[in-house]
């Protein structure tokens, strides 16, 4: 018996979310931040490229059909990150985390063997924090997707805490997903807003995790970056250095920056078999699991085949293949 081949980034188009907040207070200004972001050159390739995806996105038996052609056997469902909406108020919050959950359950609930899935919970309303978590596991899911930061807040802030410490407690997965980038303007070219911003925000949040102390207090949290963690992995001696030379940088953490790699998860999603090998270097084999962002154009059309050309060893490719995602999922063998 192997391990199922798991893709642990993959993402589900939720219609009735943008139908519950299309037209309300702060919908226009969000839109308007996004496309300042992004740049109009950006925006004219995402619309249609959204558009020939949304059956992937939303049917499961097209998803079904694209995994077999991929040879993915379990795919982790989440949200689309366009579905964070944290600029709204609380109710509509809750009420965007609700659809979100049974959305996600239903899609899932196609192929129980095949889809798990991931929830959200509103960054911007701490309170709302726990009870969405505890929802989303109501609702057979796995655990939530999160983005890098919300207005005002790092995820180093102590509002955070209670999730950080009932995500831990039950188990759940947090997914790290950035979805847009506050450098702005001086990323709105040539896609820069995704090619730079995502693994910028990658590496600020997840080092806002290390130094702060969030992964020493709670040291059983299942937390997966997207992105192979962006720029900070395989940048990490910087950081290694600041806490060796600097009493404020080693302030919030125990131990070197570095160590903490292999208290984290991250996808596979590097587009560069030089860069996978050396995530694998720095976070250890146990702790990188197969992603593709499915269906997304950034994504990889052939997650199993970018794994093999990054030259492991069998044991190392299988375990990235799917053995980790196995364990981190309590998945039983293919």
């Amino acid at each position: 018996m192997t391990a199922p081949t798991v893709d642990v980034h993959a993402h589900a188009l939720l219609p009735r979310i943008e139908a519950l907040v299309g037209g309300l207070p702060g919908y226009a200004e969000a839109r308007a931040l996004d496309a300042r972001r992004n740049g109009p050159d950006a925006l004219a390739v995402s619309g249609p490229m959204v558009r020939d995806r949304i059956p992937a996105l939303t049917d499961p038996a097209v998803r079904l059909a694209r995994m077999d052609a991929q040879g993915v056997d379990v795919q982790l469902v989440s949200p689309s990150p366009s579905h964070y909406h944290y600029w709204t108020d609380a109710d509509t919050a809750e009420k965007v985390y609700r659809l979100a959950h049974e959305a996600t359950a239903a899609h899932c609930a196609a192929a129980p063997g095949r889809l798990r899935g991931l929830g959200l919970v509103p960054l911007q309303h701490p309170d709302l924090l726990v009870p969405a978590l505890d929802h989303a596991l109501e609702q057979g899911l796995v655990g939530v997707e999160i983005s890098s930061h919300a207005p005002g807040r790092e995820l180093s802030d102590p509002a955070y805490e209670p999730l950080w410490a009932r995500a831990e407690k039950t188990g759940a997965v947090v997914f790290l997903h950035p979805f847009g980038c506050t450098l702005d303007e001086r990323l709105d070219r040539w896609y820069l807003s995704n090619t730079v911003g995502q693994p910028t925000e990658n590496a600020v949040a997840l080092s806002h995790l290390i130094f702060s102390g969030v992964l020493d207090r709670h040291p059983g949290l299942k937390i997966v970056a997207a992105h192979g963690g962006g720029y900070l992995p395989t940048h990490i001696g910087r950081s290694d250095h600041a806490w060796r030379a600097r009493t404020d940088a080693s302030a919030g953490c125990a131990e070197l920056p570095s160590s903490y790699l292999r208290r984290l998860y991250f996808d596979s999603l590097v587009h560069d078999p030089r860069v996978l090998r050396a995530l694998i270097e720095a976070a250890g084999t146990d702790r990188v699991l197969l992603g593709s962002d499915f269906p997304f154009d950034m994504g990889s059309d052939d997650p199993v085949g970018a794994l093999r050309a990054a030259d492991l060893s069998e044991a190392d490719f299988h375990a990235v293949r799917g053995a980790n995602a196995a364990a981190l999922l309590n998945l039983s063998p293919a």
